[in-house]
């Protein structure tokens, strides 16, 4: 019989934990793959067609997004109340800090809404870690990471062939530069491999990898908390509490990092599409 999926929600693992301390001759409850699966809360996982938390979870956080900024921008005024003060200062640092010193204002600015766009649902997915009853980043989840990444790579490759033709785009992503010799057939293909295969995939990767590494750290320290808070062993839970307070603060600074470093990986890769080939 297959085994219940257990939530990644921490107060649920130590709820199904409850009595397990130190003291009591009981295995620590590590967390581990189990604390990334839900049960559907819709479906059949079986079946795999089910609703599930992490579902929930980046349909609400596109709903909040885009519910933030219809509600800054449908009455905008020339001078911003707080709510447009707000939006306008997010807007602004996505299109002038990364969107302008990447790609360039002329050529960038249509892309500046796909950009703003990812930034925030990005953001958001990896803000639900630290946001209580919800504590999970949408992002652990590799599959999320991956459909982003596969909206900038097809973005990526057809900027790349409608601006420079089929035989110009190939040049383009296998850096082909016949001053390079008898070495030019090596070099391109590493290029090749490079673009087409290898940048998509660490571009999904790692966002994934921060969030999975983070969440991990902070289950584990606060089911520490709990599994220390035991006669003496209260003195040490302390400790662990405090490094779960830490971990929060720097989970606040990564989730910030990690969408911005996966849109400046973005505006990087149509920055290339767009370069003229020498």
């Amino acid at each position: 019989m297959k085994e219940p999926a257990v939530s990644a929600d921490p107060t649920q693992v130590l709820a199904f934990e409850t009595d397990c301390h130190i003291f009591d001759g009981c295995g620590f409850p590590a967390p581990g793959l189990h604390s990334f699966l839900f049960e559907p809360l819709w479906g059949d996982a079986d079946s795999n067609v089910y609703f599930n938390k992490t579902m929930l979870m980046a349909l609400l956080g596109s709903v909040i997004v885009i519910g933030f900024f219809w509600a800054a921008f449908r009455r905008p005024k020339v001078v911003p109340g707080k709510l447009q003060m707000v939006a306008e200062a997010g807007y602004d640092f996505i299109r002038r800090g990364i969107v302008y010193e990447t790609i360039g204002r002329k050529e960038g600015e249509k892309y500046v809404p796909l950009m703003v766009s990812l930034f925030f649902f990005v953001w958001m997915m990896n803000l639900w870690s630290i946001i209580p009853v919800a504590q999970f980043p949408v992002t652990s989840i590799i599959s999320y990471p991956a459909a982003l990444a596969a909206i900038v790579y097809v973005t990526w490759m057809t900027i790349t062939f409608k601006r420079h033709g089929f035989v110009g785009g190939f040049k383009n992503l296998t850096g082909y530069d016949k001053s390079l010799g008898a070495v030019l057939p090596l070099v391109m293909a590493i290029e090749f491999f490079s673009n087409v295969l290898v940048r998509p995939f660490t571009h999904a990767v790692r966002l994934f990898a921060n969030m999975f590494a983070g969440h991990t750290l902070l289950l584990l320290f606060t089911i520490a908390s709990w599994y220390l808070l035991n006669g003496i062993g209260i003195a040490y839970a302390s400790v662990s509490f405090v490094m779960v307070i830490l971990m929060t603060a720097f989970e606040l600074f990564i989730q910030a990092l990690q969408a911005y470093v996966f849109v400046l990986l973005a505006c990087t890769f149509i920055q290339g599409a767009l370069a003229e080939h020498h």
